[in-house]
């Protein structure tokens, strides 16, 4: 990462340090209170029961501030062990898979959504470790959004075919998912059928006919056992994808499509400001007029301008679904910063990543999630460094480091002792920067200038 805030580091004395300078340069209350949904969408569809799932004391689990979410995996080490045989000893530990979930409990997380069921063994780990939690304190609650993995024939290959399933995966993967449902029916609750896997710019994309064939399967698995496993009744089926598949561009609205969006409980959309500040940049490049304000003023501007690009996305779903007269909710599966990148997100490039942006774009973005009764999985909880190396901005999602430290977007629950007696690896949950907001504001970026 390039410092670009060399020059302005004597603005940052005094009081100015903390909450009034972070006060100055935070997406406005007004502007996310300008979003507001409506209220039939909000009071109506947001928390329409027959979309949700009731615990058991009553509460509707999705949309619920009580139940916050987050996307989860945990691995912790450069590698995954993909094709080695002893893979799953580079997968988390049932014991290292609980200091997570002390971590999340502590912040009030209570929704998890996982990935896959079959290539390792992380699902089953963090099931048992949620059991066993569970055995050792009735009163510990996590519930988790179980992920089935979905891929066409020769994903990640040179023989790759879009055209067709990877059928024995595929089968594989929702068979294990229903599975471990039926295992643990105080845990897992959802069902989502696919990780990006109907937006075609993901390498192991399959059409929506294949999603809505493996939803209806797992529907039928509710009144038809496969491999003797009945899938509970409430578990809500859904699937995770880019805002773009759920009819938002023109490409995807198919039959298939309609006929999906009404066989599954809900939307999982994705939205990525973060990635488009490259692919998609129109919102985030600088005039050659605000280039000339502070990184203060610069700083509001750009994530104020990131946070309104995903309720835009969100909103295209949202008037799809109102011009075809299909009621369903949207709640976002994924959406997240990445504060560290050495290629295109860096500068040079699109200057975003950095800690203090993650923290603005954190926090607009949770904040109007609660206003409208969205349920938003933000990815992620913890750096995983094995998906793009040290530097790489994928392994940089976190709002924890790999070894624990809280970044920028949390220091504020350091310092009300949220994580106090808390460990992961070893080591306790501290700040990263060493709390040092003078070294944090050094590494802020600024994005690039728009070019005539």
């Amino acid at each position: 990462m390039v410092p670009v805030y060399q020059g302005y580091k004597n603005l940052i004395i005094g009081v100015f340090i903390s909450n009034i300078l972070f006060s100055q340069i935070a997406v406005s209350d007004e502007t996310i209170s300008d979003l507001y949904l409506g209220d039939n969408w909000v009071h109506q569809i947001q928390t329409s029961p027959q979309n949700n799932y009731r615990l058991e004391n009553g509460d509707l689990l999705l949309g619920n501030q009580d139940y916050q979410s987050i996307s989860f995996s945990g691995y912790r080490l450069p590698t995954r062990g993909e094709d080695l045989p002893n893979k799953n000893d580079y997968c988390p530990t049932v014991a290292e898979l609980k200091e997570d979930m002390h971590i999340m409990a502590a912040m009030g997380i209570k929704l998890l959504r996982t990935y896959d069921t079959q290539f390792f063994d992380h699902a089953t780990r963090l099931l048992e470790a949620i059991s066993q939690l569970k055995q050792a304190n009735p009163d510990f609650e996590m519930y988790v959004m179980l992920g089935a993995w979905i891929q066409c024939e020769g994903a990640y290959t040179d023989k790759v075919d879009h055209t067709k399933e990877d059928e024995k995966t595929n089968i594989a993967e929702i068979n294990a998912a229903i599975e471990l449902a039926a295992k643990y029916p105080d845990i897992v609750k959802i069902i989502a059928v696919g990780n990006e896997a109907m937006v075609t710019w993901q390498a192991h994309w399959v059409s929506s006919e294949i999603i809505l064939k493996y939803v209806q399967y797992a529907k039928d698995a509710k009144t038809n056992p496969i491999n003797g496993h009945l899938l509970p009744k409430n578990v809500l089926l859904t699937s995770s994808d880019n805002f773009a598949v759920w009819g938002a561009e023109e490409q995807y609205r198919k039959e298939s499509l309609t006929k999906l969006l009404n066989e599954i409980d809900f939307i999982s959309l994705h939205t990525y400001p973060f990635h488009d500040t490259h692919w998609n940049p129109g919102f985030w490049q600088l005039s050659e007029e605000e280039s000339k304000n502070s990184p203060e003023a610069i700083a509001h501007l750009s994530m104020t301008a990131a946070f309104e690009h995903a309720v835009n996305q969100y909103n295209l779903v949202k008037d799809y679904l109102e011009q075809t007269d299909i009621i369903k909710p949207i709640h976002i599966g994924e959406t997240g910063w990445a504060t560290v990148d050495d290629h295109i997100y860096t500068t040079p490039g699109s200057g975003a990543t950095d800690e203090i942006k993650m923290k603005l774009y954190y926090d607009a973005i949770n904040q109007w999630a609660f206003q409208n009764n969205i349920s938003c999985f933000y990815f992620e909880a913890f750096n995983e460094p094995w998906k793009g190396g040290e530097l790489g901005s994928e392994s940089h999602f976190g709002l924890f480091t790999v070894d624990g430290k809280a970044k920028y977007a949390l220091w504020d629950l350091v310092d009300k002792g949220t994580f106090n007696e808390i460990n992961r690896g070893g080591n306790p949950i501290v700040k990263t920067y060493n709390g040092n907001i003078d070294l944090l504001y050094q590494d802020l970026l600024l994005p690039a200038i728009k070019k005539d």
